[in-house]
């Protein structure tokens, strides 16, 4: 993928979709597409948008939730990722990686804290094609996933890392995490498929209602969509910049990558999933609009990041998920519910 920074320099006069910070709005074991209503889920996620976000999440969850941690004031949808953690090469503890926001910000866009940045786009990163392929938006109750924390082998087509240069720039992107320590972090993007079967608001395996067309990385043009999924949905795609720079000194030379994802899978296994809460008609506003690139259009309305910020939920999982740790949450639970301790 060409770097953003190259990209915005291209950008045409014709531009299409959207780019926006969201804040990190909790970070904890609950995932309401796989395991609904299971607290805790079986890994720590690093969530983001819409406080209507719960371990069971039915309907149109955009009319429930009343703030959002995204720029995007209408986007109430919520948008998570596995969190990713270091693990001590010589003692096997683990400590989870700060989130930073992804840099270059655009305008207004100052004061997003950790999260990720979100992208909604219409055909490619650089120009629409309306004409021939009507972007539809998602409708209420709509959920996906794109990636499988059981996968062990090469991850699937648009799920990458990046290797961030100590002033930023990426690296070349690859399927797996970086050999080396990266100065700036690590980089991941989640391409998701663009493609509905036009029916399903969700499949059993939360992804069999979607298509993906995509065969090779970046923000590319996504061919027509198949009989079988025909309607065009935006391409949604999020980024997120992983601080594993405070970890490098402890990366023995020569040793093996050691960062894990919290389900303490490789980095084929990264995942990341997805709850549609735009409020009412927005979204396809935007959609059919071919200057709404970016900073958003007169159909969508903004919030400064210091709003966003204030919007919060309860955890609903108490445990500790950071400092250094004897194993992951998950494994930790495990433990003390085999060994209680003694009266």
């Amino acid at each position: 993928m060409k770097s953003l920074s190259l990209v915005l320099a291209l950008l045409a006069p014709v531009q299409a979709g959207l780019r926006f910070p969201c804040s990190t709005l909790t970070i904890e074991r609950l995932d309401p597409v796989v395991q609904p209503g299971m607290t805790p889920s079986t890994h720590v996620h690093h969530i983001v948008g819409g406080n209507a976000f719960n371990a069971t999440m039915t309907g149109d969850v955009g009319e429930r939730a009343t703030c959002t941690t995204c720029q995007m004031a209408d986007d109430f949808s919520n948008y998570w990722t596995a969190h990713l953690y270091f693990k001590h090469p010589t003692n096997g503890s683990y400590h989870r990686i700060p989130v930073l926001p992804v840099q270059p910000l655009l305008g207004g866009s100052n004061g997003a804290q950790g999260g990720l940045t979100v992208y909604y786009t219409q055909f490619d990163l650089l120009r629409d094609n309306l004409r021939s392929q009507p972007v539809k938006s998602f409708p209420p109750g709509f959920r996906m996933t794109v990636g499988d924390p059981g996968i062990t082998g090469t991850a699937q087509v648009g799920l990458r890392y990046q290797c961030l240069s100590s002033n930023g720039g990426r690296g070349r992107e690859t399927p797996s995490f970086p050999t080396s320590p990266c100065p700036g972090g690590i980089f991941t993007t989640h391409h998701f498929p663009a493609c509905w079967d036009g029916k399903n608001l969700d499949s059993p395996d939360h992804q069999s209602h979607m298509y993906n067309t995509i065969t090779y990385d970046g923000f590319t043009n996504a061919p027509k969509c198949p009989s079988s999924h025909p309607v065009r949905m935006p391409q949604v795609a999020f980024e997120t910049t992983w601080d594993t720079s405070k970890f490098n000194s402890m990366w023995t030379p020569g040793a093996p990558n050691p960062f894990v994802w919290s389900f303490e899978g490789n980095s084929a296994g990264t995942h990341a999933d997805y709850m549609f809460g735009w409020k009412g008609d927005s979204l396809q506003k935007a959609m059919d609009k071919s200057e709404c690139f970016y900073d958003g259009c007169g159909s969508i309305k903004k919030q400064p990041m210091a709003t966003a910020n204030r919007c919060t939920i309860e955890k609903a999982v108490k445990e500790e998920t950071d400092g250094w740790l004897s194993a992951l949450p998950a494994f930790l639970s495990t433990a003390r519910e085999e060994n209680p301790p003694e009266c």
